[in-house]
């Protein structure tokens, strides 16, 4: 089982939930205080612990939850599986690939292997395990484990190897190509709940199982907005560093910030969980 959060956690979470819900976040907690002063100062401690975390989001930090032994073991020899069915369907259909079909191709194909029951009820057990445990805020667009791309609705952007939905995805990225020219590109388009299980257990795998700075700056599977219509974008020739801070040095990032039709979805300390990602572009909740 994955540890649970100590009380230090709960807290923190609770100041969170109550930024997005206005309720009190002493009452919340459900604590009791000397005085409102006292009351004000821990909240803002809170909020001061939560922005230096996001701030610091590639680190561990007290509270974190992490993997027991037991589902570590699991986390990898999946990672493995999922790497193994990536290297055979290619990277671009393993875009667009759906759980069931995942599990198909497995099975029938050797260099892969069939996924074994303890590796899909493991997989099961992080898609529904709710984000906030982790100290993910964020809405859940994707809700069922076999939920699909809408193929038929998807197409392939020439020279970068993704995807994205026809109709507003697509008309908004052809606006903001027009508008900045060939120096932008789009860096990731649709991803299936497959591929973001591969993305998210990879960050949690690297660091030891921490599922929670894994969420910092990947979405647990199913709470992706790339598997709805989210797109990221970046400048040509900046490579992987168009997903860090050096982004908002970029005349790409400059030229976005002037475009008064572009939204980006995690802005600057928002209280989501989620690492600033200012080349992710906000295109809609829901198709």
């Amino acid at each position: 089982m994955m540890r649970i959060m100590n009380r230090r956690v709960f807290l923190k979470a609770a100041v969170t939930l109550s930024l997005l819900s206005g309720f009190s976040p002493v009452v919340a907690a459900g604590i009791k205080t000397g005085s409102k002063l006292d009351a004000q100062v821990e909240h803002d401690q809170h909020i001061r612990d939560y922005l230096a975390k996001m701030a610091d989001f590639d680190r561990s930090h007290p509270g974190d939850v992490y993997l027991d032994p037991h589902h570590f073991m699991l986390l990898k020899s999946s990672l493995n599986r999922l790497k193994r069915l990536q290297s055979t369907v290619g990277h671009g259909n393993f875009y667009l690939l759906n759980f069931d079909e995942a599990l198909n191709i497995a099975k029938h194909y050797v260099s892969v292997g069939r996924f074994t029951k303890p590796e899909i009820d493991f997989l099961e057990m992080i898609f529904y395990k709710d984000g906030t445990v982790y100290g993910f805020w964020g809405e859940k667009p994707l809700k069922r484990l076999t939920d699909r791309v809408q193929k038929g609705k998807a197409i392939k952007i020439p020279r970068s190897g993704n995807y994205l939905y026809k109709g507003r995805p697509l008309e908004l990225y052809r606006k903001i190509k027009s508008e900045i020219g060939e120096k932008v590109i789009l860096t990731s388009g649709i991803r299936s709940v497959i591929k973001q299980f591969m993305l998210f257990l990879n960050k949690a795998y690297r660091h030891d199982g921490n599922l929670s700075l894994a969420s910092r700056s990947l979405a647990p599977p199913g709470y992706s907005f790339h598997g709805v219509g989210d797109f990221d974008v970046g400048q040509v020739g900046l490579a992987g560093a168009n997903f860090t801070y050096s982004f908002t040095e970029t005349e790409v990032y400059r030229a976005l910030s002037r475009l008064g039709f572009v939204d980006i979805r995690y802005h600057k300390n928002n209280f989501l969980g989620v690492r600033f990602e200012p080349w992710h572009i906000k295109v809609q909740n829901r198709l």
